[in-house]
């Protein structure tokens, strides 16, 4: 079964996780796997790299594990900007050699005074060369409810979604937000674009101040106060902070499925405990979403 299959029949719930440091091997992500197989995610992705540069830090080899030790669908992160075309290609081919044919194409962030590679300056030029080249592969892509930070205005930004799927993306998982009327609104225009395809909201716990910070800097995502204010109660009582994060990321799970979103896609930093007790809060949520 495709995964884009999936959402025919449920409100999909899936996961992301992120290879090791370089100083450490593949395998050592096993124990967060083996306690995220317990979930029995729909899928499970894997970032490529860092901050964009498509570096293979063992994400062939967690995307193996993932799909064939774990029995769970793999997705494959690829960030385009810094790879060539032989590049992916190369990378598709080691995908497809232990049966992983989903991936997540990408452009990647831009890094300070690194050029790329020149083949792909656009996600959607990704897209199109992966369905050309390797049309047996399943293609996601990335969506910004709160706007990409590179596009002048929302309607640029999704015209540019538009051409992504035109291209051959099957479904989108969206960049965190923290506000659910934002996704809201990003769904409209979406679908007054004629957008068709399904849409799984990005939804990633605050149990780091710090961390939650940066990601939302780099990638322009607005703090509303209502999150701020779980920060400022909380930030100095790690045990709070993390039962609130999670407790603010329930809330936000339970009113999208409640508003009929077609996924749930948990950024949960390899959190494999905050992953569980999110499940754990809404399991019975997602189980009343099943078609006939």
């Amino acid at each position: 079964m495709s995964l884009t299959q999936l959402f025919n029949q449920k409100t999909v719930f899936s996961l992301e996780v992120f290879p090791p440091k370089k100083s450490s091997p593949a395998e050592a992500i096993l124990p967060t796997l083996k306690e995220l197989k317990s979930i029995n995610p729909d899928f499970i992705s894997v970032t490529l790299g860092a901050g964009g540069t498509g570096r293979d830090n063992g994400t062939v080899e967690i995307a193996s594990l993932i799909q064939n030790d774990f029995n769970t669908p793999a997705v494959a992160h690829i960030p385009g900007l810094y790879q060539t075309k032989s590049q992916v290609l190369d990378l598709l081919d080691r995908l497809e050699k232990v049966s992983v044919t989903n991936v997540l194409a990408l452009r990647g962030d831009r890094i300070a005074g690194k050029k790329p590679a020149g083949d792909f300056q656009h996600a959607n030029e990704l897209v199109s060369f992966i369905k050309e080249k390797r049309p047996e592969f399943s293609v996601c892509g990335a969506c910004y409810p709160t706007c990409h930070y590179d596009a002048a205005n929302i309607v640029e930004d999704v015209k540019n979604l538009k051409l992504k799927v035109d291209a051959g993306a099957d479904h989108l998982i969206s960049q965190v937000f923290f506000d659910n009327n934002s996704f809201y609104d990003f769904r409209e225009k979406t679908q007054l674009a004629g957008i068709n395809v399904p849409i799984e909201a990005g939804i990633m716990p605050c149990t780091n101040r710090r961390q939650i910070e940066h990601i939302a800097k780099i990638a322009n995502v607005p703090l509303p106060k209502k999150f701020t204010s779980v920060f400022d109660r909380y930030e100095n009582d790690k045990q709070a902070m993390k039962q609130a994060g999670i407790a603010f990321a329930v809330d936000q799970i339970i009113d999208l499925v409640s508003q009929g979103v077609d996924g749930i896609h948990l950024y949960a930093m390899n959190h494999a405990d905050v992953a569980k007790e999110i499940w754990r809060e809404t399991k019975s949520i997602f189980e009343a979403t099943q078609k006939a």
